[in-house]
């Protein structure tokens, strides 16, 4: 009764679970749904009397890969709209083919469980599930065994080979870096020292009013262009702002830039 009432109530908690994971469209959803089936799929295998399993199924599949799906999905993102792409052709094709061969497989499967009776399961299982299962695996089916893990570690080999990306420069350095900084200043005259750090403050909390250095001048960076603009119209421009200005177009007049008078709006 109780083996009954398990069944049904995870057949609904694993079918509900699985249409989620095929219909969700976020990724880690999908992810989310995967690891309640195999959970679920974990507790049918120790309610009928299959503790190896329940084990492999919790500690290896939902411990380990469908986590370590999860966290990659977490880790790297994935846009809903990067899965309607078609990386491969014809992917669609030979998809709806391997789905009807693994309905047809499963069918066959699940006939032939329920039209004839289990053989030879008592005989396998004389000296425990575990042991048995040990005896069988790495006796008389060691050889498969073997080729499945060659198999895993062969498709593990393979992804880190697709995802591999060569650069088509060199990774620059920081000594790199700075020089670039360096000959930005020298044609542009641009400032090739770091933002302001922590020490820059400001006296108010208001975007008119620039950010004082820690010198007391004001940082060119917090100076808000469209501000001292109207400013610069109504004649209330502060003197410090418009020395920062004049420096500037200064500064654009002798690399060759256009520099617009004070005051000009976009477009007109």
């Amino acid at each position: 009764m109780g083996e009954s009432i398990t069944f049904w109530v995870l057949a609904v908690v694993s079918v509900t679970a699985a249409l989620g994971l095929v219909f969700s469209r976020r990724a880690v959803y999908s992810a989310l749904m995967l690891g309640v089936v195999m959970f679920s799929l974990a507790v049918l295998y120790a309610v009928q009397d299959a503790p190896f399993l329940a084990a492999v199924q919790i500690i290896v599949y939902t411990g380990a890969v469908m986590m370590l799906f999860l966290f990659v999905l977490m880790l790297v993102g994935v846009d809903s709209s990067d899965s309607l792409v078609e990386t491969i052709r014809g992917q669609r094709f030979w998809a709806i083919v391997a789905g009807l061969a693994f309905a047809a497989l499963l069918g066959l499967g699940i006939g032939n469980a329920v039209l004839s009776a289990p053989k030879g399961l008592a005989t396998a299982n004389q000296a425990g599930n575990v042991p048995s299962l040990a005896e069988l695996i790495f006796t008389r089916h060691v050889f498969a065994f073997e080729v499945t893990s060659a198999l895993l570690i062969t498709a593990a080999l393979g992804a880190m080979v697709l995802a591999h990306r060569e650069r088509s420069e060199p990774k620059p350095t920081q000594k790199d870096l700075s020089r670039a900084r360096f000959v930005r200043f020298g044609q542009l005259g641009r400032n090739p020292g770091p933002l302001p750090g922590p020490g820059t403050y400001a006296r108010h909390n208001a975007i008119d009013m620039p950010a004082l250095l820690p010198d007391g001048s004001v940082s060119p960076l917090s100076v808000n262009r469209v501000v001292a603009r109207y400013e610069a119209a109504e004649g209330t421009l502060p003197p410090e702002v418009e020395r920062i200005l004049q420096e500037e177009a200064v500064s654009e007049r002798t690399n060759g830039q256009t520099a617009r008078p004070l005051g000009e709006e976009d477009g007109k």
